[in-house]
């Protein structure tokens, strides 16, 4: 090999190894947000449901629209009444979340519980989400809406996730 050849190969050589340790590795970091709504009473034959849905369309290039998420229901004292139910929501797509009163750990004829939606996401992202919700209270017996509140869910900033 020429010595010219030589200065060209390790030119080349070092150029790629540039380029290489120039590239940054792309960090994609979790994040949640709340939305805490505000406290409902429930009398004994009442549930309240919250209704999440992603309002999001899929990206000129294709990336389907999806929002990841759960719902979670606290009673008087601030302590999560059970689990939290977990979404994950396609264009268009509904989630309804649903806490009876049996089931709220209640003791009387009424109990007050606040709705937490969380919405996770990471970035950056492509991943189009848009969520809206709404809460409701209602007789278990007879489906008669007592309470109806409507409004849009948590953002997570960056890459198209949230309002």
């Amino acid at each position: 090999m020429s010595s010219r050849q030589t200065v060209l190969a390790l030119c080349a050589g070092a150029m790629l190894a540039l380029s290489a340790h120039g590239q940054a590795a792309t960090t994609t970091t979790t994040v949640t947000r709340s939305e805490s709504l505000p406290p409902v009473g429930l009398a004994v034959t009442d549930t309240i449901q919250v209704n999440v849905t992603n309002i999001a369309t899929a990206t000129t290039n294709g990336t389907a629209a999806s929002c990841t998420g759960s719902v979670a229901f606290y009673n008087a004292s601030g302590a999560i009444i059970g689990t939290a139910t977990a979404f994950t929501l396609g264009s268009g797509q509904i989630s309804s979340i649903k806490l009876p009163y049996a089931s709220a750990g209640a003791s009387g004829s009424r109990a007050v519980v606040r709705p937490v939606i969380n919405a996770t996401g990471t970035q950056p992202s492509a991943t189009p989400c848009s969520l809206q919700y709404s809460v409701e209270t209602y007789d278990s017996a007879t489906g008669v809406t007592h309470v109806f509140a409507a409004g849009a869910g948590p953002a997570v900033p960056q890459g198209g996730f949230g309002r």
